[in-house]
């Protein structure tokens, strides 16, 4: 973004923070009690106060002037200031009487000769000359003309003393530039009466259109981009917060304690939130806290690249909803003041934990991601720790400092329960990444590594399951020997659902899943030595070598483990997704003879440049492309002799290069014969090297994917 542009979204920012700051002044005017004061003082006789219901309609004028003010476009409100900065100027100036008390000072003083010959007479002249040209200046420059004289008016005077008028007709002259000086003025509001009604009815006609063609959602999001309002609120609330923290200080001579500063911090959020405005400012300015917060802990961990895979979900909009959902259900803006200040700390206590879970769902991934990699880099290893180290002691003294300052109720559980899950998980987190650690450092990998991080899982798991049953049991029981309200009812309905019904039934289906995953593992028949030479194979998993391994009921090989994992995820064969089934047979028992088990990885000088490995033999034959069955492939035996002889004859009616090439094509990929029982055989073809983007692969990928 060009300087121009930003400072441009700076100008739209600031211009309209006044219209804000109006609408805060008018909601917190009492009109009623206005008017009592009034009849209480001298200015009861006045006309201008007889009239209530006027003063009314003004108070409702403000409202849309300060609306107009919020909507108008930019380039309206630059030219809407710059004309309320002129007047101004000339408001002061002729309400500071400088010409005027000049004049009276010539008056008094009865001097009416040359000035030059008068130092005293000199310097009055000097001074009050100066002050006009730097009037006429300022006006001209903003209001951006040439036409100097338009200001110039109050200069009548001081020429007329120069050219040694009588003093008794200067003062009519004065007068005389004040009026000319008022008529200007008018004339340039009669001139511009009609700008508001344009503008207001090309505003309507614009509107109208973007309603026809986009809709009312389509307008609202525009106007939401174009007024900024997330920042303008924020804007807004940070300006009366400084403002509310000057007025303490400035009206306070002596030093103030540690506690005394933190009360004062609460009670100047507390009246900075007592109006709809103000509200909706404390919530968008704890958004871009949180919003901060969040970008801070991504880089720390990852530097710059955190910025380059930006995640949506945490904006510190969640932050912001909570505490507006909490403040309109306790009806805080209708608080006292020090109640306010009260439950606005239980309610920032809630948004601190939820950036607390937040901070934690950025880092976790990452630690992990950490542990698992071959990183040797400290730096790297040491924010990571620390952050969860962090994550890990503050939220318990939170929890501690609840207790301390609060007494304990429904409400106060629930944050003391956040901020011990939020440390249960961190603690689970670095256990695991311990054991990734001391995998990394052992040469070979530990037995059984998926099963111990389930078990750490299973366990914080578990341990959150308690805290949550815990929190319900003492929510109902608050609720059946106490006040019931509907809230708080609402509040432990919700919370059982989510927290302790749908974590015992995910809990629970993760159990039954992995024990199925285990009883097929054991249903399955263990390879022989014999079987695993004559497959000569790696794992189609994990890609490597197999000294142990199971055998599939469609004649598949696999590690044990590996297979395990991507039986978790769904129940069927990785390479030719067929449902794998429990099987009743002994676990060491062999589904296929040693004989029938042909190499995976057969010498192609053997079988002929081309053309497939053929064994015969009796049974279906299964023909596979990429490990998935090729439709229309089952054929008996008799039909063998025929693939032959049709090779044969396209071999001689097309030449020799075109039936390679036919051939080569017809037996891309993996074209495998899976046997069904004893005394079947394979029709297999499989290339010297497996490349990367083979069934395998794509099996491994997808099964690192799931787990």
């Amino acid at each position: 973004m060009a300087l121009k542009d930003k400072l441009e979204a700076v100008l739209n920012v600031g211009l309209r923070v006044p219209s804000i700051m109006l609408l805060e002044i008018l909601y917190r005017w009492d009109v009623s009690s206005f008017f009592q004061k009034i009849q209480r003082s001298s200015l009861n006789n006045n006309p201008l106060f007889q009239y209530k219901y006027l003063a009314l309609y003004l108070h409702y004028v403000g409202y849309i002037l300060s609306l107009v003010l919020l909507t108008l476009p930019r380039q309206h409100l630059v030219k809407l200031y710059l004309y309320v900065l002129t007047a101004l100027l000339l408001f002061t100036y002729i309400h500071t009487d400088f010409i005027l008390d000049y004049v009276r000072s010539e008056l008094d003083s009865g001097y009416e000769e040359p000035l030059y010959l008068e130092p005293l007479s000199m310097n009055r002249f000097s001074t009050a000359l100066l002050a006009q040209l730097v009037v006429c200046t300022l006006c001209s420059c903003v209001m951006q003309t040439k036409r100097v004289w338009l200001f110039s008016a109050h200069l009548l005077p001081l020429v007329a003393r120069l050219c040694l008028v009588p003093l008794e007709t200067i003062v009519f002259i004065n007068r005389f530039a004040m009026i000319f000086t008022g008529l200007e003025v008018i004339y340039f509001l009669a001139s511009n009466l009609l700008v508001p009604y344009n503008l207001a009815k090309t505003a309507y006609r614009e509107l109208v259109q973007v309603v026809e063609v986009y809709g009312l959602l389509a307008l609202g999001m525009s106007l939401w981009n174009q007024l900024v309002l997330p920042v303008l609120f924020m804007c807004f609330w940070l300006v009366l917060f400084a403002l509310q923290i000057y007025s303490y200080f400035s009206s306070r001579d002596q030093p103030t304690s540690r506690e005394r500063l933190l009360f004062l911090f609460l009670t100047s959020i507390a009246e900075c939130c007592s109006t709809p405005y103000s509200l909706l400012g404390l919530v968008f300015t704890v958004s871009f806290v949180a919003l901060g917060v969040l970008t801070l802990c991504k880089f720390y961990l990852q530097g710059y690249r955190a910025f380059m895979n930006d995640n949506t979900m945490h904006r510190g909009m969640t932050e912001g909803i909570t505490l507006l959902i909490l403040a309109v259900q306790t009806g805080l803006i209708e608080l006292q003041v020090i109640h306010r200040a009260f439950l606005l700390s239980i309610i920032l206590f809630i948004v601190v934990a939820s950036i607390l879970q937040s901070m934690l769902e950025i880092a976790d991934p990452i630690v992990l991601a950490l542990g698992a990699s071959r990183d040797k880099s400290l730096w790297k290893h040491f924010r990571a720790v620390s952050l969860c180290l962090f994550l890990l002691i503050f939220p318990a003294y939170m929890a501690y400092m609840i207790c301390q300052f609060f007494l304990m109720d429904f409400w106060l559980l629930i944050i003391i329960s956040s901020s011990i899950l939020t440390s249960l998980q961190v603690l689970g987190t670095l256990l695991i990444y311990i054991l990734f650690m001391v995998e990394e450092v052992r040469k070979e990998p530990v037995q059984n590594m998926d099963d111990v991080i389930y078990y750490v899982n299973g366990t914080y798991r578990l341990l959150e399951f308690l805290v949550a049953l815990v929190v319900v049991a003492y929510g109902v029981s608050e609720t059946v020997f106490g006040e019931w309200t509907v809230m708080g009812s609402t509040i432990i309905f919700i919370h059982s659902y989510y927290n302790v019904w749908l974590r015992a039934q995910l809990g629970w289906q993760s159990f039954l899943l992995r024990r199925e995953a285990v009883n097929k593992i054991k249903s399955l028949p263990t390879a022989s030595d014999l079987q695993l030479k004559k497959y000569n194979d790696i794992c189609a998993i994990c890609y490597q070598d197999m000294k142990s391994a199971v055998i599939t009921p469609c004649s598949h090989f696999f590690h044990a483990g590996c297979l395990k994992k991507w039986l978790y995820v769904q129940e069927t064969c990785p390479l030719c997704h067929k449902q794998l089934k429990s099987q009743s047979q002994p676990a060491n028992a062999t589904a296929v003879p040693a004989q029938d088990i042909l190499p995976a990885n057969p010498n192609p000088a053997e079988a002929g440049q081309g053309e497939p490995v053929a064994v015969a033999a009796e049974g279906d034959k299964t023909v596979t492309q990429n490990g998935v069955p090729v439709e229309g492939s089952q054929a008996s035996p008799s039909a063998n002799p025929n693939l032959e002889l049709e090779g044969k004859a396209e071999e001689y009616a097309l030449g020799p290069q075109q039936a390679d090439t036919v051939d080569s094509v017809y037996l891309e990929g993996q074209v495998a014969g899976l046997s069904q029982g004893s005394g079947e055989s394979c029709l297999r073809h499989r290339q010297p090297q497996q490349s990367a983007s083979s069934p395998a692969a794509a099996t491994s990928t997808a099964c690192g994917a799931e787990l």
